[in-house]
């Protein structure tokens, strides 16, 4: 049965949907200030010396990251465009709209960070059942891993983790006892969450533009 083209729009919607609950929950780490996870701080200390602003950052990394996926010759869905322009806007927005005061207490900030996962986790189950493509940031993750097979992909996330968490302090990024809590814990809640739905994005069969792009011209079936 061929994909038709509503079908392929609706799978955008629900790109689009799920990545807004992702940026929300990236929105309440953020909100949380206690130090932020490795990429966002990354974000925000590019903010801090360039005229743009955190959402706007994290969309010229975003694009700039899918142009190293594509020199590393990894598959590129809609998915992971739609990621790189939409997410980093879509954080912005939240933050603008917050009307909260800024968190000073650790305890709340940590239970706020924790919730924070949560949606995060929630948001990328959403996205990823359309299928089409994983986030820039884990497509450049994996595009590492085959070219350092010696080397487990944990720790490979570790070392890139480690850097971006570098570029990021040094930039002026927000670091402390969040970016520690997001390295080690955001991993055990998304596993906790998908857990307890039942979902296991491993068995996803994501598809790259040319394949969606044939099935919207109607060239190439679904399986």
């Amino acid at each position: 049965m061929k994909t038709n083209v509503k079908t392929i729009l609706l799978q955008w919607l629900r790109i689009v949907a799920g990545l807004l609950v992702f940026a929300f929950g990236v929105h309440l780490t953020i909100y949380a200030n206690i130090g932020l996870a490795p990429w966002d701080c990354l974000g925000m200390g590019i903010s801090y010396h360039t005229p743009l602003n955190y959402g706007l950052s994290m969309t010229a990394m975003g694009v700039a990251i899918l142009c190293l996926d594509l020199l590393l010759r990894e598959r590129i869905g809609f998915g992971t465009v739609i990621d790189a322009l939409l997410t980093g806007n879509f954080v912005q927005m939240f933050n603008d709209l917050n009307p909260l005061p800024e968190n000073h207490r650790l305890w709340l900030g940590i239970a706020v960070m924790l919730l924070g996962f949560v949606f995060m986790a929630l948001g990328m189950l959403v996205y990823m059942k359309a299928a089409q493509g994983c986030g820039p940031r884990d497509s450049l993750l994996v595009g590492l891993g085959k070219r350092l097979k010696r080397l487990p992909i944990g720790v490979v996330e570790i070392l890139l983790w480690s850097v971006v968490t570098l570029i990021g302090a040094l930039l002026g990024g927000p670091v402390g006892v969040g970016t520690l809590i997001s390295t080690f814990g955001a991993g055990a809640v998304m596993q906790l969450v998908y857990s307890l739905l039942r979902f296991e994005p491993r068995e996803i069969v994501h598809r790259d533009i040319l394949t969606v792009s044939r099935e919207l011209i109607g060239r190439e079936e679904t399986k």
